[in-house]
């Protein structure tokens, strides 16, 4: 195996895993290290990466050619592709070690662990051998030395850590897509999770929440003061705070409807009276919307805000005042590529598209389905019965509400079928 003599498992947290004919097949997350009766350090016996579609699996070190802070490269392209599970002698370094409160022999002084190094012995073994730790010092304004010292002599690394904390665990997840770390999420225990979600700031909480499955949502807004949750409630599109809300009690949502701020509020009301498995239920109520006489220039500036989602911001609505929903009389709309080919200073009145008939908000996802793929559409007008826009329902709505009700749950994605075909029953 080439790789480095001493590796910095945290540092090889979301490293990208190769295949022998270099193409990627996944991304590491964590390191397996198998506990020991002896007083020997733990041996590292693969890794955990996890593949396309969410699937986090087993690498057996033995299988690995390279690793360093760029790759993971496997000698082999064969995988088992079973979903990884701990044994009861293994230890996920990362996710049980990072942050854990320790003692430095000798002296007893307290620490946090923030990294941890496996190296290779002679005989081809890796081991945990060094253990970063940084001081506590008691004051707020100081930070500690960091130390690197033996695993033996750290005092805490073995047993259950209740009193571990979360920043360091943090700044591995920071850099994660938030769909990745709600992934990352569902594999913390439950104490564990409830720690790091309240720990983001409003906005990644609300997205992260976006990409969980239902009781996973819950279970962390139950777990956050009501004023907070109203907070992560009023970042979130409307639509996802409308999902969520209605797995509540109605009780609980008109309370966490009061302490929002009304404005943020009163388009989740509206949604919430829709009813379930219809256009006006799973409809954004916040799409792109213009009045005629904005040019193609104003169109394109605003379908480049950094805040718009790829299917919301495909596509400007055009409608008379007022513009915020629901608008004045529809018009009409206009794709994002035929922006692009019309002249800036050209007006949307002269190039807006309405030969598509708009869905009703009591249009049934079934229908809305057909008429999207009939269309070739990634969006489709919502209008009431006065012809006001009242939202848009994107190809991310109609997918996430015609997939199964548990697609997100990492414990239903991998489902037996054609795949198992596929493992080869050596590795896990």
């Amino acid at each position: 195996m080439s790789t480095p003599t001493r590796i910095y498992i945290a540092r090889l947290s979301g490293v990208a895993v190769y295949d022998p004919n270099g193409d990627q097949v996944g991304r590491v997350r964590d390191a397996v290290a198998r506990l020991r009766a002896t007083k020997r350090p733990p041996e590292v016996v693969g890794l955990v990466a996890e593949m396309p579609m969410r699937r986090r699996i087993f690498l057996s070190i033995n299988r690995i050619t390279s690793i360093d802070a760029d790759a993971v490269v496997l000698g082999s392209g064969t995988l088992n592709l079973r979903r990884f599970e701990k044994r009861p002698n293994e230890l996920l370094v990362l996710q049980e070690l990072l942050d854990r409160r320790v003692q430095l022999d000798p002296g007893g002084q307290p620490g946090t662990v923030v990294d941890v190094a496996m190296e290779c012995t002679r005989g081809g073994e890796y081991t945990l051998t060094r253990v970063a730790v940084r001081e506590q010092t008691g004051r707020l304004t100081r930070r500690g030395h960091l130390h690197q010292v033996d695993w033996d002599r750290v005092r805490g690394l073995s047993g259950i850590a209740d009193n571990r904390g979360t920043a360091n665990l943090l700044a591995v997840l920071e850099d994660m897509r938030p769909a990745d770390l709600a992934n990352a999420l569902q594999d913390l225990p439950d104490a564990r999770r409830n720690e790091v979600a309240a720990a983001l700031n409003d906005e990644r909480l609300a997205d992260v929440l976006s990409e969980l499955p239902e009781h996973d949502q819950v279970e962390i807004l139950a777990a956050l003061d009501r004023e907070r949750a109203a907070d992560v409630l009023e970042e979130m599109d409307p639509d996802d705070a409308a999902d969520l809300l209605n797995e509540l009690p109605p009780p609980e949502q008109d309370v966490l409807l009061d302490l929002m701020e009304p404005d943020e509020a009163d388009p989740v009301r509206q949604l919430l009276k829709y009813t379930p498995g219809t256009a006006g239920s799973v409809m954004t109520s916040e799409p792109v919307i213009l009045p005629p006489d904005a040019t193609v220039a104003e169109a394109l500036a605003r379908i480049r805000e950094p805040q718009l989602s790829p299917a919301v911001a495909a596509q400007v609505f055009v409608t008379r005042a007022p513009q915020n929903t629901p608008t004045g009389r529809y018009l009409g709309m206009v794709h994002f590529q035929a922006l692009l080919r019309e002249p800036p200073a050209d007006l949307l009145g002269k190039v807006v598209v309405n030969d598509i008939d708009p869905l009703r908000p009591t249009t049934p996802l079934p229908e809305i389905t057909r008429r999207m793929a009939t269309y070739d559409l990634v969006a489709m007008p919502v209008i009431d019965r006065n012809n006001r826009l009242v939202g848009a329902v994107t190809v991310d709505d109609v997918l996430d509400h015609s997939l199964p009700r548990d697609w997100r749950d990492r414990d239903a994605l991998a489902a037996p079928g054609a795949t198992d075909a596929m493992l080869d029953g050596t590795d896990g």
